[in-house]
């Protein structure tokens, strides 16, 4: 029987948009196989989908905390992880996703698994690229907030010029790191492609699947053709090697204690830079009286005060609706579960799409933006949180725009375009297969 191919590299927000996608499709009888980093094996066989081994490891990437550090570097981080994802490990993925492409009859790229459109191409398999934020599209019209060039979106006057020499300038920069894959793509007898094949060469033309909320960006004249908006992809489960239910008692006992806390997280990466962060996130709520939830990644070493709870990992549709407010770096996953969370947000962004993110949340006017570099301080913080809580058009916005994302199905619709560039027989050989 054939299979959808699923491909992804990264951190768990990279990671939970796939496999969301994956069990959307195997609701409609398609099989599917998602191939990923070795470390996410059991998260991938957990939610019932196929496994399929994909270079590099996130273990063999170093310590989390260094590898943190260096690919949040705003200024050689995104080259240390294009290295390190993408063109160190650049032969053992290829060869993982061409075992991996066997059997199957169409597949979805990430924007880190260059090597997909590569093997699709070659061997005339039909594929779909994801991007799973506005930030990856590239638009000159609707320009992404580029860590050190912050200051371009003070420029507006100027029309979209900068944006697009920024581009210029990113392209440029990209292609020379790429160079194995213009060497690659040579070897297996493909024409050369002009610019910057992580920018330019990653859109499918058979179509690209936006995993992300339509209020964060409207489709521009300059995305890729046949993009489509499908909404975030949302998945939700914690490490099924580690039991839950104790955390879970121990969450329930807390919000009843008192009044609806203010939730702290900081995604699956940013986790490890967090430094003394929670120490002065402690600090700034013990200023206000207000009590709070961590999500802390790992185990804190410091005492906490009795208004504070910090937890290993919570899943945020739980924990998140049900807070007063939300503070948290702004990664897509986490953003998409603050915006139907219905509550205000204080956005923290690090770096990567981050930023973008927290300044097209702030534009829907759900909250404000304290980077994470200058949220190390307890009264900025406590003072940008108090600005947060005591504003009702935040908590008005919020609970509209909750309201209006309640009925998004992204992993839906992105597993109903899939199907629809399927082959007819391959989607009636699925449903057959999986009804036998």
């Amino acid at each position: 029987m054939s299979r959808i191919l699923l491909a992804t590299l990264g951190s768990l927000g990279d990671l939970h948009p796939y496999i969301a996608v994956g069990r959307a499709l195997t609701a409609r009888g398609q099989p599917v196989r998602v191939a990923t980093s070795i470390d996410y094996r059991a998260r991938v066989e957990a939610a019932g989908l196929e496994f399929a081994p994909l270079a590099p490891s996130i273990a063999e990437l170093g310590a989390p905390e260094q590898v943190a550090r260096r690919f949040f570097d705003p200024s050689r981080g995104p080259q240390r992880l294009f290295e390190a994802m993408v063109t160190r490990p650049l032969q053992r993925a290829y060869e993982d996703l061409l075992a991996a492409t066997e059997g199957v009859t169409l597949a979805v790229s990430h924007p880190i698994t260059p090597a997909l459109p590569l093997i699709a191409e070659h061997r005339g398999l039909p594929w779909l690229s994801g991007a799973l934020a506005p930030y990856s599209l590239f638009s000159r019209l609707d320009p992404a907030v580029i860590e050190n060039f912050q200051w371009l979106h003070r420029l507006p006057r100027l029309g979209g010029w900068p944006h697009g020499w920024l581009l210029a300038l990113m392209r440029q920069t990209v292609r020379r790191w790429e160079r194995p894959l213009h060497e690659l793509r040579a070897q297996l007898g493909l024409p050369p492609i002009r610019g910057a094949m992580l920018i330019d060469g990653q859109f499918s033309r058979l179509g690209t699947l936006a995993l992300f909320d339509s209020p964060l960006a409207t489709p521009q004249p300059d995305w890729p053709p046949r993009t489509w908006v499908c909404g975030a992809a949302l998945y939700d489960s914690g490490d099924p090697e580690c039991a839950t239910s104790q955390a879970d008692e121990r969450l329930e006992r807390f919000l009843a204690a008192g009044e609806p806390p203010v939730v702290f997280a900081l995604g699956s990466s940013a986790v490890w830079i967090a430094g003394d962060y929670w120490k002065h996130a402690a600090a700034a709520c013990n200023m206000l009286g207000i009590r709070a939830v961590f999500l802390t990644g790992t185990p804190l070493p410091q005492q906490l005060p009795a208004n504070v709870a910090a937890f290993d990992y919570l899943p945020y549709s739980r924990v998140f609706p049900r807070a007063a407010a939300i503070v948290h770096q702004a990664g897509i996953g986490t953003l998409s579960f603050a915006l139907r969370s219905g509550r205000p947000q204080l956005l923290v962004p690090v770096g990567f799409d981050q930023p973008d993110n927290a300044l097209r949340a702030v534009r829907l006017g759900v909250g404000r933006v304290l980077p994470f570099r200058r949220s190390h301080h307890a009264v900025r913080l406590a003072r940008e949180l108090r600005a947060v809580l005591a504003d009702p058009a935040h908590e008005r916005r919020s609970a509209a725009l909750a309201e209006q994302l309640r009925t998004v199905d992204g992993a839906g619709t992105a597993a109903q375009h899939i199907i629809e560039c399927l082959d007819p027989s391959d989607v009636a050989a699925g449903v057959s297969g999986a009804n036998a």
